[in-house]
């Protein structure tokens, strides 16, 4: 066990706002696509049919997806093995460099493949930093670490929207001082990129998990197999409570909020809503539900007690958002309940804090960056019940509803059988096979 000293404490301050910082560009560039795609494959795709662009557009969200799965297992393992620093590091170099090459694509392969990178790159930097600063904080505090990383990185989708959508004048500037003129959107790109590629500068100082070299220099120990997770009865059904808890998170950000434009706006009787806004406001109320949920958690002294307490209001905010359709709402009603959505959904730091409590030193990376990307890729499962149900006849709202209903539901009795990890000793390991 380490006894911080102020020096140490200095360098943990140090890498929580390195954490922060990475997480910050990280939600940046995994909202960003969402805010420029139209704009991006209009460009790309000259005379396309809109549908064809939107279809277009759906497919390079699932590449950007299962390059998040994919990362999430690389990353995870490579965490255990190599080092969280590595991985935090490693992950933030893969997305940055990614997304300054996707300002320059012309063609929608091209595209695809770079949105594939991308995602691998994001799938990384949250499970290593969230997993660095819960192993070298104190067990008491290290909640107060996890929900500054989280609140502030949040706001990386605020920033994302507002550069997608008011570029311009970045662009201007580019093109004074380099001679380059760029879209909207490769701005939107560029600054994306180059945010992560200057925090690579901040690596000099920041430091690794102690206990991860301690356990590095043990030879007998099985460090990132995934087999202690998924042929291990009782770890097994820990991950997947994990994953479940996770999943009303992006049941309100990938469904009720990305699909504002073409779908609940509509069903409200608001038709000129922006993605782009609904997005920036959600993350906004997720910011806040963080900075809340964490504050709440080291009172309560629990993770458990906030978690349900969130889920009951995430519950209460679908179901007045679903069913305001007769009060004649405006635009300012429809995103001020953008807003509570994502307060409600404000767990997310919570969440990742859970899931990597719940496992040893030798699997915690693992299980900590393949648990959310599992989370951020279950919003394929969640949008395609939506359609299925909304292809039997049934109308928007009674089909988000239903949708959340269950997965919440599935959300409170996981957590109900989760054990409380509040204040628990991080260093110990799984036992091998």
């Amino acid at each position: 066990m380490n006894t911080p000293t102020k020096p140490l404490d200095r360098k943990i301050i140090f890498l929580i706002i390195v954490a922060a910082l990475g997480y910050f560009v990280d939600i940046y560039d995994l909202v960003l696509f969402g805010v420029v795609k139209a704009e991006s494959l209009g460009d790309i795709m000259v005379n396309a049919s809109e549908q064809s662009i939107a279809a277009t557009g759906k497919f390079l969200f699932n590449m950007q997806m299962l390059g998040m799965l994919l990362g999430g297992i690389l990353w995870g393992i490579l965490g255990d093995k190599r080092g969280r620093l590595k991985v935090l590091f490693g992950s933030i170099l893969l997305y940055s460099t990614a997304n300054l090459l996707n300002a320059f694509v012309t063609d929608v392969p091209t595209y695809a493949v770079i949105r594939v990178i991308a995602g691998i790159g994001l799938a990384g930097e949250l499970g290593a930093g969230i997993t660095l600063v819960s192993e070298m904080m104190s067990k008491e505090k290290r909640g107060y670490g996890t929900m500054i990383i989280v609140t502030f990185g949040a706001l990386g989708a605020v920033v994302a929207s507002l550069v997608g959508s008011e570029g311009a004048w970045i662009a201007a500037g580019i093109e004074r001082v380099f001679g380059l003129a760029l879209h909207n959107w490769q701005v939107a790109y560029v600054v994306g990129g180059s945010m992560g590629i200057l925090l690579l500068f901040l690596r000099i100082g920041t430091l690794e998990s102690t206990y991860f070299q301690s356990m590095h220099n043990n030879k007998g120990i099985q460090k990132g197999n995934l087999k202690l997770i998924f042929f291990q009865r009782e770890n097994l059904i820990k991950y997947l409570h994990c994953v479940v808890i996770g999943i009303p998170i992006w049941y309100v950000i990938g469904l009720l909020i990305m699909n504002s434009k073409d779908n609940f706006g509509p069903w409200l009787g608001v038709y000129d809503i922006s993605n782009g806004k609904a997005v920036m406001y959600a993350y906004i109320g997720l910011s806040v539900g963080d900075l809340i949920s964490g504050i709440l958690s080291q009172v309560l002294k629990s993770r458990k007690k906030v978690v349900q307490l969130y889920l009951g209001f995430s519950l209460v905010c679908v179901l007045i958002f679903l069913f305001m359709h007769d009060y004649n709402i405006t635009d300012n009603t429809y995103y001020f309940m953008c807003f509570l959505l994502g307060a409600g959904t404000g767990y997310w730091a919570i969440f990742v804090t859970i899931a990597a409590e719940q496992f040893g030193t030798n699997i915690r990376s693992t299980a900590a960056n393949t648990i959310p990307n599992l989370v951020r890729g279950s919003v394929n499962i969640v949008v395609l019940f939506f359609g299925l149900l909304v292809s039997t006849g049934m109308n928007d709202g009674w089909s988000a509803l239903i949708v959340g209903v269950l997965f919440i539901s599935l959300a409170f009795y996981s957590i109900s059988r989760l054990t409380e990890t509040f204040g628990k000793d991080l260093n110990y390991f799984d036992e091998t096979l």
